[in-house]
């Protein structure tokens, strides 16, 4: 896990929006990624629904448009329900995405929200522990396509034989997030076979700086190699010198602070301010 010395070790600063209702327009995301690149946060990410409050936009559709108006921040979704998606489909626009932004995405992943739409109104199965097992099974098979490995599997929710698709710019793939809450242990187990622990409360986004260290505790008795490691926490700051929060959840483990579009109340204009005002560094 990072080290805790210094004013940011290894920390780094991104911005998170909707996919829908004020940032329900591609336009206005490639803008605002364009903006904070020029602020200077270090990467840029999206919710992933299918419905929400209207106008809704595809999040791999806004995230393309999102690479060619920048050069350096990474890019991705915050997250992905993968039970939800056709696994080919899917790999597809993780490999062209990769690609088009010079090796520069990072996919978050969950079971996704039974209570949402995202499921149900479509005719997707809601039941949590299948979604979980289909979570589990879909990423073993996803990480083989974006590999550029032959796929040959025939598990309980995938049934796929394919040849190797193109590999991802990213070796051995882009770097995978874990959505998890503490102390729930199986999302926990999940997040620590992968690159990176999103961490969430059960009501809300926000996480108290002593459940991120139990978090991060946890998963590190799991991992078994020295691979980097990455703990995101979200949260709000009210300008670049509103640090107080940001610095305890860095010395409890986090290696990535993800402002919540949520600062600005919902709001443009407040989103695109706070974004230009830049990350909170003190």
């Amino acid at each position: 896990m990072p080290p805790t010395s210094g004013p940011h070790p290894t920390m780094k600063f991104g911005y998170y929006t909707p996919n829908f209702d004020f940032c329900g327009d591609v336009r206005v995301l490639a803008g605002l990624a364009a903006d904070a690149e020029a602020a200077g946060w270090d990467g840029f990410y999206l919710w992933d629904h299918l419905q929400f409050t209207e106008p809704v936009v595809d999040p791999w559709i806004a995230l393309t448009a999102m690479a060619l108006q920048t050069e350096r921040i990474r890019l991705g979704t915050l997250v992905t329900p993968v039970p939800r998606r056709h696994l080919g489909k899917l790999a597809r626009e993780i490999i062209t995405l990769d690609h088009l932004s010079g090796g520069r995405l990072t996919l978050g992943v969950g079971a996704g929200y039974p209570y949402l739409p995202d499921y149900a109104a479509f005719g997707d199965g809601a039941d949590p522990r299948q979604r979980a097992t289909a979570l589990d099974e879909g990423l073993d098979v996803l990480a083989t396509l974006l590999s550029g490995q032959p796929v040959n599997h025939h598990g309980d929710h995938y049934d796929i034989e394919c040849a190797p698709f193109t590999p991802t710019v990213q070796q051995p793939r882009v770097p995978i997030w874990v959505a998890a809450s503490w102390p729930a242990r199986n999302p926990l187990r999940r997040a620590a076979r992968w690159d990176g622990l999103v961490t969430a409360g059960t009501y809300g986004l926000d996480v108290a700086p002593a459940d991120v260290r139990s978090a991060v505790d946890y998963v590190t008795t799991l991992r078994t190699t020295g691979e980097p490691f990455d703990v995101i926490r979200f949260g709000t700051t009210e300008s670049p010198s509103d640090t107080a929060v940001v610095d305890a959840c860095r010395q409890a483990g986090a290696t990535w602070w993800i402002e919540s579009s949520f600062t600005a109340g919902g709001d443009l204009d407040a989103t695109r301010k706070r974004i230009q005002q830049g990350p909170p560094l003190g």
